[in-house]
Order: C-alpha cells, then sequence, then structure tokens
C-alpha cells in the first residue's frame, strides 16, 4: 500500500512538472530518481546508485549509462534515461550496447513517464528487442504495481524476477494480439471459428461475413461477462445491505419508546414548525438514545434525547456536527434550547 501511494504521488507531480520541464538533466532529477528513490535505493549513496557509469564499448571509451543501481556490491540494473518528451523507440540500441558490455541483469529505458524493463530471456548477455515490463506511470494499474514492487530494494531476488520476466514478456504479446484481433479480426482467427460451425464452402463472401460475425460474437460475449461480474457485486452488495437493515430492524425492535420521549418530540416539533414543515422533522429510537433528524437522514440530526436514565440530557449539533450536552430536569427544559435548535435546522438548509 505505501508504494501504491508513493507511485500515486509521484504520477500526480508528473503532471503537475512536466510543462515545467524542458531538459534531459531535468528530467533525471524531477521524476527517474524520485523513482529510484521509492524502490528503496538511496540516490545519494555511491553503493548503491552510481551516476554516469562507465560502459566502454571496446575501443571506444568513455561511455557511460545515466545509472546504475548495485546489489549487495554487484550492478543489477542499468537506466538510460531522456527527456520525458522524447520517443523512446529511437533509443533502444544504445541500451543494447550499454547492456552488453556492463554484463548486468537488466536494463531500464525510461522518459521520466514511460518505463521499459530489459533482460536478456532469449540469448544470455544479449538485451532482447522487446522488454518484458512496460508502463505508463501516470496510468498504473494494480497488477503492473505488484510487478514494480518486485523491484523495490527489500524484495529484489534476480532469480524470481527472472523467472517471471518470460511470462510477462509473453502475456504481454498475447495480450496485445488478442486486442488486435478483437477490434479487427484476421482471416486465420475468423477461419478457426468459421470452421467449427459452418459446414459449407469458406468463400471470399463467408468469410467476409463471418468476419463481422467473430468480432460481434466476442464484442458481446466481454460485455456480457463484464455485465455478470457487476450484477453479481451489486447482488451482494445489496444482499449484504438487507443483512445490514435485518440487523439494525432487529435492533430497534428491543427499543421500547416512552410516552416522556413522544412528549419530547412533539415540542421540538412545535419549536421548529416556524422553520420547516412537521412532516420533515422525523425520530428514532435506538437503544441508548432517542434521536431527532431532519428529513430522516442520518447526516442532518437535530437533537437526540437521553431520558432513561437518573439524570436526563439533551445533545445539540453545532454546524460541524459536534455534539454538547446539556442536562435538563424534565422535558419542558427544551423550551431553553430552542434558539440552538432552529439554528441546527438554519446550518442544514444553507447546506
Amino acid at each position: 500500500m505505501e508504494l501504491n501511494n508513493q507511485l500515486k504521488a509521484l504520477a500526480d507531480k508528473i503532471e503537475q512538472l512536466k510543462d515545467q520541464i524542458e531538459t534531459e538533466e531535468s528530467t533525471k532529477h524531477a521524476f527517474v530518481l524520485p523513482f529510484i528513490n521509492l524502490l528503496g535505493y538511496d540516490s545519494f549513496n555511491p553503493t548503491e546508485v552510481v551516476p554516469e557509469f562507465t560502459a566502454d564499448l571496446g575501443l571506444k571509451k568513455g561511455e557511460k549509462v545515466d545509472y546504475a543501481i548495485f546489489h549487495d556490491g554487484n550492478p543489477v540494473m542499468i537506466i538510460e534515461c531522456k527527456n520525458w518528451k522524447e520517443d523512446l523507440n529511437v533509443h533502444n540500441s544504445q541500451l543494447f550496447r550499454y547492456f552488453h558490455v556492463t554484463e548486468t541483469s537488466f536494463a531500464l529505458l525510461t522518459n521520466g513517464i514511460i518505463y521499459r524493463f530489459y533482460t536478456d530471456l532469449e540469448e544470455t548477455n544479449k538485451m532482447d528487442e522487446k522488454p518484458f515490463l512496460e508502463f505508463d506511470i501516470t496510468n498504473l494499474k494494480e497488477n503492473i504495481i505488484n510487478e514494480i514492487a518486485k523491484f523495490h530494494k527489500s524484495n529484489f531476488d534476480i532469480d524470481k524476477i527472472f523467472d517471471n520476466a518470460s511470462d510477462l514478456k509473453y502475456l504481454k504479446e498475447i495480450k496485445k494480439l488478442i486486442n488486435n484481433e478483437l477490434q479487427e479480426p484476421s482471416a486465420e482467427f475468423v477461419r478457426i471459428f468459421a470452421s467449427k460451425v459452418y459446414s459449407g464452402r469458406l468463400t471470399e463472401r463467408i468469410m467476409e461475413d463471418f468476419s463481422d460475425l467473430v468480432h460481434k460474437a466476442f464484442t458481446q460475449t466481454i460485455s456480457e461477462r463484464v455485465n455478470d461480474r457487476l450484477n453479481a457485486a451489486l447482488n451482494k452488495e445489496a444482499e449484504k445491505q438487507q443483512e445490514e437493515e435485518f440487523e439494525e430492524e432487529e435492533v430497534i425492535s428491543k427499543v421500547i419508546t416512552t410516552e416522556e420521549e413522544i412528549e419530547a418530540f412533539r415540542i421540538v416539533v412545535a419549536i421548529l414548525r416556524r422553520k420547516v414543515s412537521k412532516d420533515r422533522i422525523m425520530h428514532r429510537d435506538t437503544q441508548s438514545y432517542f434521536g431527532i433528524l431532519l428529513d430522516d437522514n442520518n447526516r442532518k440530526p437535530i437533537c437526540r434525547l437521553h431520558l432513561d436514565g437518573n439524570k436526563k440530557y439533551i445533545s445539540l449539533f453545532d454546524q460541524d456536527k459536534n455534539t454538547h450536552r446539556e442536562q435538563i430536569h424534565s422535558v419542558d427544559d427544551i423550551y431553553m434550547f430552542e434558539e440552538q435548535l432552529l439554528q441546527t435546522i438554519d446550518y442544514y438548509e444553507q447546506e
């Protein structure tokens, strides 16, 4: 939950500041370093985060990657940063070269908003062309936050992340294919279903017809499943509410409203009729007090009466709905608080 809140705070900060950020260096300091810090690494500790990490390429010396994160004394991830306005697609090759010579486990390419995590699933010590994890930090879903948490210093386990990276990479690609097929079914995709339900020859015209049918079928199926889940959730909530109402009715049924409480209610109604009609003033008796409400609304309490004990009290409400209790000797003393009761009605009417 803490990481979730930190990521949301960073996303809010990015939305507020990005139009004022003009350079790559500003992007690093305003967006990327805070992300490294929320992963549990101290960006001011050179044993954890090394800026301008050397990545010499053969005879070409002096090549440096923006940051390297160290874990247990070893570099585990290199980070290449770009200006938040830049398209990351044109910078993959640069990170590819750095990954090869630094021999770290993971590489991160980011512009402070889009984050792409790479590793070497296909060939050892050779960065994959496609990231296994990619996200927009300003639009995070819960499953992505769970994946980000695995890179936190306290959770970091190279083997577990690497094993999971393969699933993530192929899941991403499969979801992309499914999404494409849902939007515009390919001939191969349409043929799979058409051949199972149509016994005739699949001519070009038939395939065109089935292309629309397959698209509609999938759209309707997804819509129906979503509606089923929503209805199930709503029914569950309704059942819960009914149970709560039943329990409340059970508690109320054990309460005996006395003649004295009814008399007190009539006095309050008589006072308040100058401001509102009597139909808007209701009472609810509970085991601990006799409550009087405006519009039968729990959020609009007028007063509460405590008449069952040896000492009698009236609880009054101020503008912030804070209560203060006053002792009374009989229900006739309620008239002493006429001004406060009328003022309470004014508060609600102003709202």
